[in-house]
């Protein structure tokens, strides 16, 4: 754990900031040495898990690659103890040429204030 520091909103921010810049090494400087990443989608109740940080990096990397204007908008967060919690609007467009326009958020969990897990939630939208 990193001594006395710890998340706070405005480290989530940071985050979201460094997700909407689409910069990987920035987004993957908020991650402790050995992350958890939980998608929404996937093949299991959880959707589908990366560990560690090269899978981590390779998980976040598949976002930007499918979704490459991807962007969180209308976003709060909230930090309690070693939990925090982002909800926020993404949109973009997959490389499918599917628009996407979805509510979600995020629950983390911290040692400090570095990210131990980001486990996401899409809202499904039926047309």
């Amino acid at each position: 754990m990193a001594g006395s520091t710890k998340a706070t909103v405005e480290t989530l921010q940071r985050v979201v900031d460094a997700f909407n810049a689409h910069d990987l090494d920035a987004v993957m400087s908020f991650f402790t040495d050995d992350p958890v990443l939980e998608l929404p989608r996937g093949p299991h109740p959880w959707g589908q898990r990366f560990e560690g940080p090269e899978e981590v990096r390779a998980g976040l990397a598949s976002r930007f690659a499918g979704i490459p204007d991807v962007h969180y908008g209308d976003d709060r967060h909230w930090v309690s103890g070693n939990r925090g919690c982002s909800e926020w609007l993404l949109t973009g467009t997959t490389v499918q040429g599917v628009r996407l326009e979805v509510r979600g958020c995020d629950l983390w969990e911290f040692e400090g204030d570095k990210i131990a897990r980001k486990d996401s939630y899409w809202k499904l939208v039926e047309r």
